[in-house]
């Protein structure tokens, strides 16, 4: 980065616009748990058949009408599952949304659902972008983490046809010790392929994903760098890796010191493994992406198939249902939510940590770990107050804008 410190400091962590305690940034609904993969992470432990008690479509327009009724602009409505492409009204769901103004987004599992003719019906009901997975460089790789083969390719083959037909796309990959080593692989694939950006999920232990083997904060740390190595060339975010925004602010002083952080031997591989392939090689971004304040329950909302309002999908834990109360009045005002929104509450080292108002950890994990959604995160390895820079970093901090509790 160039210029001063407060020119600079006003790009690295973008905050939403309005406050997070009034509104959702982001409202992601599980239309269905019918999928017919069989994904080692999967959260909600999909299904090969729809559950009965899942909203209809006249639930399903309630809901989205509670969500208009935040106001304008209105939040992200993401249609998730299992695979919606399950659900015969998807289209029809599609339009009524964007009916009402909402920004629609789809985020199918890779099946042979995963058509031309479906990708079409859902743009011209008014989507306006696309998420698909992508856990391995390889067909062999990929396919042996979503647990049916073919994934790999239906995946791809969706993922070209839907930048063809205009939809903005956005790539998963979650984090585990099998695809870690293959990080800088997909990252070459992501760039070549090319997505609106690319997403790296820490993993949360919960659904089939508490059977796989934990990994390591100094694993973790070492592969959030490397996708913030990657933001010089891809668009790139985290879910779930909320201290993505503790290294971004890191960086940026550092950067301006011209220093670089001492890591461990899993990002030299990567960092190695880029090289070969070339991948920071050629055009470079013109500006970084900054990584978007955004946690469970501030300014993120999870709806159950069933109606359950989460503050996220991967913590368990409901503050109501849509069925019986309105979405708003339970984003704005449930124990839970007001709880997560107030980092003052936070324990152990996120409690301690200069950094908790711009990232607090992944409560999802905290949770999954301890049963307290206000624990810290296992999965970070950074000590409060071990940064070197305090003074330019607490500038840094003040200038990314006021927290909006």
């Amino acid at each position: 980065m160039t210029g001063g410190p407060h020119r600079n400091a006003r790009r690295i962590v973008r905050r939403p616009r309005h406050p997070v305690a009034e509104r959702p940034f982001i409202v992601i609904w599980e239309a269905t748990r019918a999928c017919p993969l069989a994904c080692l992470h999967c959260r909600a432990e999909a299904q090969t058949r729809r559950d009965p008690r899942e909203l209809d479509g006249a639930d399903a327009r309630r809901v989205m009408d509670q969500v208009a009724a935040f106001g304008r602009p209105s939040p992200l409505f993401v249609i998730t599952g299992g695979d919606p492409f399950q659900r015969a009204d998807l289209g029809e769901l599609v339009a009524y949304g964007s009916s009402l103004g909402l920004r629609v987004a789809v985020s199918p599992s890779g099946t042979p659902t995963l058509t031309r003719e479906n990708l079409v019906a859902v743009r011209d009901a008014g989507a306006v972008a696309l998420s698909l997975s992508l856990d391995g460089s390889t067909a062999e790789r990929h396919d042996a983490f979503r647990g049916v083969s073919g994934v790999y390719d239906w995946t791809l083959e969706g993922w070209r046809t839907a930048r063809e037909l205009g939809l903005k796309v956005q790539i998963n990959t979650t984090l585990t010790r099998r695809s870690l080593p293959d990080l800088a692989d997909i990252a070459a694939l992501v760039r070549r392929e090319g997505a609106m950006l690319w997403s790296g999920f820490v993993l949360v232990p919960t659904g089939r994903g508490e059977q796989l083997a934990a990994l390591s904060a100094e694993e973790v740390e070492d592969a959030l760098h490397f996708l913030h190595d990657c933001g010089s060339v891809l668009a790139t975010k985290t879910t779930e890796g909320h201290h993505f925004r503790r290294i971004a602010l890191q960086r940026a002083v550092l950067d301006r010191h011209g220093e670089r952080p001492a890591l461990g031997p899993l990002y030299a591989r990567l960092s190695a493994r880029a090289a070969e392939l070339g991948l920071f090689e050629g055009e470079r971004r013109a500006v970084r992406r900054p990584p978007m304040d955004v946690s469970s329950g501030r300014g993120f909302v999870f709806i159950s198939h069933t109606g359950e309002v989460h503050p996220s999908g991967f913590l368990p834990v409901s503050a109501g249902n849509v069925k019986n109360h309105p979405l708003t009045g339970i984003y704005r005002g449930s124990a839970l939510f007001t709880t997560l929104r107030d980092p003052a509450l936070l324990r152990g080292r996120c409690g301690a940590c200069e950094f908790r108002s711009v990232c607090g950890g992944s409560r999802s994990r905290a949770y999954g770990s301890t049963r307290d959604v206000l624990a810290e995160d296992p999965y970070c390895a950074y000590r409060p107050g071990s940064f070197p820079y305090q003074e330019e970093l607490a500038e840094s901090m003040s200038n990314q804008g006021t927290p909006r509790p």
